[in-house]
């Protein structure tokens, strides 16, 4: 049931699934952090309109194997973070692949959770975080029971398929830019909200370097 504010106006109840594998590898591609805080207003905070009911986040962790321990606590430690931060968090543990990666496909638990959570809490709108054309077909279940499926994704890298699936496209690509430009290797967790906001500022490249001098 829609909630009223102040002016009698009928607020949406918003369920929002973020596959996180999908959006940090956006967010690499990118050159830029994630500051999960901002993304959370930006789709469902109180300036859209809505309410959130939840937001659930759906990860993949490194193999609890001793090669990937390191990378697999600090995988940890951001899980942890977004709990913390009220986030709903789902995790599942992935297997050794080739060439020194791994896999952790969370779509099916995705997938299976959006419908349940649906039936049960009976949102207005839901917002799937992804760009993975294999929801397609989720969007398009949840919009024949009467849900409005939203998609938020960098427009400019969704395909047709998902695209047409949703009742519309929420590009992230303008919050992108908002945030601190990182280095690589500091966006492996996925977010630089535990990150100082100084340190942010260290890692900063410089807007001009000036050229190297010429051998003589």
């Amino acid at each position: 049931m829609r909630r009223k504010n102040i002016e009698g106006t009928q607020r949406s109840r918003v369920l929002v699934l973020v596959d996180e594998s999908n959006v940090g590898s956006s967010v690499r591609t990118a050159g830029r952090g994630l500051d999960w805080l901002k993304l959370r207003e930006f789709l469902a905070g109180p300036n859209t309109g809505r309410d959130l009911i939840e937001m659930v986040v759906y990860a993949g962790l490194p193999p609890a194997i001793p090669t990937w321990q390191e990378e697999r606590d600090k995988k940890n430690k951001f899980m942890h973070w977004l709990r913390s931060n009220g986030f709903m968090v789902v995790t599942k543990d992935g297997a050794p692949a080739e060439e020194g990666h791994y896999k952790a496909n969370v779509d099916v638990m995705m997938a299976i959770d959006a419908l349940e959570l649906s039936i049960e809490m009976r949102p207005d709108v839901v917002i799937l975080v992804t760009g993975d054309a294999d929801f397609a077909y989720l969007a398009i279940k949840l919009r024949r029971h009467g849900i409005r499926v939203e998609v938020a994704s960098v427009a400019a890298n969704l395909g047709n398929i998902l695209r047409s699936a949703a009742n519309e496209v929420i590009d992230l690509a303008p919050l992108f830019r908002t945030f601190e430009i990182m280095q690589v290797r500091d966006t492996a967790a996925g977010t630089d909200a535990t990150t100082p906001r100084r340190q942010q500022q260290r890692r900063r490249p410089p807007r001009f370097r000036p050229p190297a001098p010429r051998p003589l």
